[in-house]
């Protein structure tokens, strides 16, 4: 894996009452998102190997996100396994994932 994006975004529902001058807020339901970069690897247990399933089955993948000892978990579908070969020879994947069971992702 070369890089990746990720975010836990909430959704956000406007409740402004005509009394107000100003917007009213409420927080609605959390997320989760993933876009893993990987370069081509057709080994056992490396990219290929695990996404290659993807356009075939409907399978929720845990995935584990670890930082300077901070772990954040997630069961995710992911959606798509789009390989692209660039004019230079390289062969990578941007592999899309979204929150599958509805339990909230929490950083531990």
């Amino acid at each position: 894996m070369t890089n990746l994006q990720f975010a836990t975004p909430r959704g956000v529902q406007d409740v402004t009452g005509i009394d107000k001058s100003a917007f009213e807020r409420i927080l609605l339901l959390a997320d989760f998102s993933i876009t893993l970069n990987c370069v081509f690897n057709d080994a056992a247990n490396q990219m290929h190997d695990v996404f290659k399933t993807v356009p075939s089955t409907s399978v929720a993948r845990t995935t584990t996100l670890t930082v300077s000892g901070q772990t954040l978990a997630a069961e995710a579908l992911y959606t798509d396994y789009p390989l692209t070969r660039a004019d230079s020879g390289e062969l990578t994947a941007a592999v899309p994932g979204v929150l599958a069971d509805g339990t909230v992702p929490v950083w531990a």
